[in-house]
């Protein structure tokens, strides 16, 4: 014991030996914790000096001594505050922050295993000690660190009873002058105490002596090339016969303990070459756990790949996964029954418990990705059947469309039904998720059949002008309809109206239920019934306008396709923009009245047989002029043939006129010229006339009436004059 140099307040220290010295006598282990003991009784602060790597052990963290000491001194003395200091000496790189919350559990644990007396028993460790702890380097290895961070800690006993410092709430403090007859009390106390015999002599030597073979032995093994080289080759693969060689490295190197040790006292030496086993498994379980890593891998990689070929085989999936499991989970077994180590008793079910687990992750994993590609693939098929189809419905629709279309979705829905239904079997599912299934394949079926309607009511209006287009352009045959002045252009226009109206209301709304709507007499009523419209408007309006609102009545939004405004909306732009080719229809078969128009009128026919009686009575008389005014008529005529008069005035009179004033006197000319050489003018296409082409060239030109028949029969069509004419010019 001694006076700390330069320290205030005075301070004493004393200086007890560590537990673990032998050179002692039979006793001395008592005097160990008889020494402890009067330390915390008499001192304020208690410096417990600690190897670094002893925290967590149970002998060299002097946990048992601890132990006894708390336990005497709640019974022997009176609870006073004492400052517990660690100093954890030799620091590794494990930085403080993680080995003081060891340190403090473990003490805390002593302290709650403690029996308390009944006054003290819910007393905190706090109540009788603070628990300080600091770390010192190693001396030999950071000479200069080791000795700041003691002029570091030396600081800290500077003014230690002052508020704040390491003893700063210390209780029941004995005066300097009474300490003498206050320790030797205490000591008397102590030594009296028989709670603090330690056993004999030989007990000591067989621990210290066990313990050095025991080590010796472990160290032995962890050197042994054996075990070294299969440690080595467990981190790449599985090892074959690892738990039968580890079995006997084991059990030649606890014999060896068992032969060295036999001697010594019989417990201790039990105890240490439990000790040495648990050492001994604790360095090969790594070892151990790669060795069922490996077989687990390896396991679950086979039982992937036969599963997968089981499933290619066409075996059902249930069947498959169920076989597959059983046969890989055994092979599993047999591997662990290779691995498993004698002296071991670990609980390797976990290692069994996780495969079975990744077994189970991939199955459901396979079978999720197998529902998937069979619900996709059923789902194709109903797309490629109902797409088209609907598609061509809607196109052409009619008042039976819908019927139409809902029969042929639920055909095709339970012929896809039917067919997943069979391949589901194979998977062993309850009903609930089969029926999950099937009602989302036909919810999809309904939904492809929405989706096309939707996408067809979008194009609503290019196919109103379609079917408007091909009622009213096309005749029944289905050919382009001539406007020869003959048709009821009205009657046709609203009758492909109609039609297309039709397609609107089937169009406004999806009825795949049995529900009953008026859309088509709404749309009737309100844009086809033009005398009513009329009247409404002569007369003042009290209700309100049918089409004048977003909803249809008994249809709900979801299933509404065309709102009645839009509908509204779109037949005005539908009329305004076929109003075109109904006006185009009528001036064509204007414009062909009047070009096949040409014959005078009867009453001009009346008045010219009446008052040219007479000269055609002396054109009877004469013949001469009979045959002068069929020779100018046979002119005339081929004229008007060779000229296209007919067609030249077709676009109007001032440029029939101008066309004709520059090809008339041409044209007369050749023609003239043709009759004097007594040629007959060739025709465009010969093929049309062979027969007269043929008499032609046999009778010759004899007569010019003759010549000017032939021509003039000769021409086929008014469209072929100018073709004719060139065909002259270039013979």
């Amino acid at each position: 014991m001694a006076r700390c140099a330069g320290i205030e307040p005075c301070t004493l220290v004393m200086d007890l030996e560590g537990t673990d010295g032998r050179e002692r006598g039979e006793d001395d282990t008592a005097f160990e914790k008889q020494s402890a003991l009067f330390a915390l009784a008499v001192s304020d602060i208690v410096l417990i000096n600690m190897w670094c790597h002893d925290i967590g052990r149970e002998q060299a963290a002097n946990k048992p001594l601890l132990k006894t000491v708390f336990q005497v001194m709640m019974r022997l003395f009176s609870p006073r505050k004492t400052t517990l200091m660690f100093v954890i000496r030799d620091k590794t790189r494990t930085p403080l922050e993680n080995l003081e919350p060891v340190l403090r559990e473990d003490i805390e644990k002593i302290w709650d295993s403690v029996p308390k007396p009944e006054a003290l028993k819910e007393t905190p460790l706090s109540e009788f000690f603070n628990v300080e702890v600091v770390a010192l380097s190693s001396y030999e290895e950071k000479e200069e660190q080791f000795k700041e961070q003691v002029a570091t800690l030396r600081q800290r006993f500077f003014h230690s009873i002052a508020p704040g410092g390491l003893a700063g709430d210390r209780r029941g403090v004995v005066p300097a002058s009474g300490f003498s007859f206050s320790a030797q009390e205490i000591w008397k106390v102590i030594k009296e105490n028989k709670d603090l015999d330690l056993p004999a002599h030989k007990v000591m030597v067989a621990t210290v002596r066990c313990e050095e073979i025991a080590n010796e032995k472990c160290s032995i093994f962890a050197a042994n090339e054996e075990w070294c080289q299969m440690e080595e080759a467990v981190q790449s693969g599985p090892v074959s016969g690892f738990g039968k060689k580890l079995s006997a490295i084991l059990n030649f190197t606890l014999s060896e303990y068992d032969a060295e040790a036999i001697y010594f006292d019989g417990g201790v030496r039990s105890a240490k070459r439990k000790q040495l086993e648990e050492n001994l498994l604790q360095l090969v379980q790594p070892a151990h756990q790669s060795m069922l890593g490996h077989i687990r891998s390896g396991t679950l990689e086979n039982f992937k790949e036969a599963f997968e070929k089981a499933l290619n085989a066409g075996e059902g999936f249930s069947l498959a996964a169920v076989a597959c499991t059983q046969n890989y989970m055994a092979q599993f077994d047999e591997g662990h029954a290779d691995a498993v180590i004698e002296q071991a008793n670990w609980d390797t079910s976990k290692a069994r418990d996780k495969l079975r687990r990744d077994i189970d992750a991939h199955i459901t994993s396979v079978r999720a990705a197998k529902l998937s590609e069979l619900t996709s693939s059923f789902e194709a098929k109903l797309n490629e059947a109902l797409l088209g189809p609907v598609g061509a419905l809607l196109d052409g629709a009619t008042s039976e469309t819908w019927p139409a279309i809902k029969k042929l979705m639920q055909r095709e829905t339970e012929s896809a039904v039917a067919g997943i239904s069979n391949a589901l079997s194979g998977f062993d599912m309850d009903k609930q998720s089969k029926d999950k299934i099937l009602t989302s394949l036909e919810n999809y079926a309904k939904g492809v059949v929405e989706a096309k309607a939707r996408e067809e009511g979008g194009r609503v209006l290019i196919l109103m002008k379609e079917r408007f287009s091909i009622l009213f352009s096309h005749d029944s045959d289905s050919m382009p309809r001539v406007w020869t002045g003959k048709e009821d252009i009205r009657a046709i226009t609203k009758t492909a109206r109609t039609a297309s109206l039709k397609l609107l209301s089937v169009m406004a709304a999806i009825r795949l239920d049995d529900d009953v709507d008026n859309i088509e007499t709404t749309l009737s009523s309100a844009l086809m019934d033009t005398k009513n419209n009329a009247a409404v408007k002569d007369r003042s309006i009290t209700t309100s306008d049918p089409l004048a609102s977003s909803s249809w009545e008994e249809i709900p939004s979801s299933r509404t396709l065309i709102t009645p405004v839009q509908c509204k909306s779109l037949w005005r732009q539908f009329k305004s923009e076929t109003e075109h080719a109904v006006t185009q229809a009528i001036s064509a078969q204007e414009a062909h009245k009047r070009n096949n128009n040409w014959l005078p009128p009867p009453w001009a026919i009346v008045a010219l047989v009446v008052l040219g009686f007479n000269e055609f009575m002396t054109l009877l008389r004469n013949p001469l002029y009979v045959g002068g005014v069929f020779a100018v008529f046979l002119l005339i005529k081929a004229l008007w043939v060779q000229l296209d008069i007919s067609g030249e005035f077709r676009n109007g009179a001032l440029p029939g006129l101008l066309s004709l004033s520059t090809k008339f006197l041409p044209t007369t000319m050749n023609l003239i010229r043709r009759l004097a050489e007594g040629q007959k003018p060739m025709t465009t296409d010969p093929r049309r006339n062979p027969a007269l082409a043929s008499k032609f060239f046999q009778n010759g030109s004899s007569s010019f009436s003759d010549s000017s028949s032939s021509a003039s029969s000769g021409i086929t069509s008014p469209k072929e004059g100018n073709e004719y004419s060139s065909t002259l010019k270039d013979d």
